[in-house]
C-alpha cells in the first residue's frame, strides 16, 4: 500500500493528489493507494481517499504502507521516519500557491542533506521514478529520525536505580 498525506494547511496541494492519481490510473502504481488530501479541490478517481483521517488512523495507515508520500510539513515526514520508513517527501512550492513561501522546500532539502533519511522530489514530474526505484533507492539508508529516548531512557534509569 501507499499512502500519500499532504496535511492539513488550507491551501490545495492538487499538483501531489492528482498526480499520484494519475500514476494509479496509468498502472504505474499497481498497489492499493490510500490518500488524505486536506485541502486540496482535486478528488481523485483511482484512489481512496478522505479530505481529514483521525491522527491514530493516520499513524495506521504510515505503518502499513510500503511507501509514504507526504508534504513537506516536519510532522508528517518525522512520523514515517519514528516507524522505520523513508518518506518520499514532496514540498508544498509557493510557485504553485500551495504554501506562503518555499519554507518546505528549504527544510527538506537542509534534511535531505544533513539527515540523509528522506527522499525529496521538488520536480513532480519525478515522483513516478522515485516510487518506480522505491526499494532500490532506500536500499542501505538509514531509516530513522535521530532520535535519542531509549538512550536517554536507558541511561536515566540506570541513574535513578543507582542512586
Amino acid at each position: 500500500m501507499i499512502f500519500v498525506t499532504v496535511g492539513t494547511h488550507e491551501q490545495p496541494f492538487n499538483r501531489l493528489v492528482q498526480k499520484v492519481d494519475e500514476l494509479k490510473r496509468d498502472g504505474i502504481i499497481r498497489e492499493e493507494v490510500v490518500m488524505q488530501t486536506g485541502f486540496s479541490t482535486y478528488e481523485p478517481q483511482y484512489c481512496q481517499w478522505s479530505k481529514l483521517i483521525p491522527y491514530q488512523q493516520m499513524v495506521q495507515n504510515v505503518a502499513n504502507a510500503r511507501i509514504v508520500i507526504t508534504h513537506g510539513g516536519p510532522a508528517s515526514f518525522i512520523m514515517p521516519l519514528q516507524v522505520g520508513k523513508i518518506p518520499i517527501v514532496v514540498p508544498r512550492q509557493h510557485q504553485y500557491d500551495e504554501h506562503v513561501n518555499d519554507h518546505q522546500v528549504e527544510f527538506a532539502r537542509n534534511v535531505a542533506e544533513r539527515m540523509g533519511n528522506i527522499l525529496v522530489v521538488e520536480d513532480i514530474e519525478k515522483l513516478e521514478q522515485m516510487i518506480t526505484d522505491y526499494d532500490e533507492i532506500t536500499k542501505g539508508m538509514r531509516n530513522e529520525s535521530g532520535s535519542h529516548n531509549l538512550e536517554f531512557n536507558r541511561e536515566f534509569e540506570e541513574i535513578v536505580n543507582n542512586l
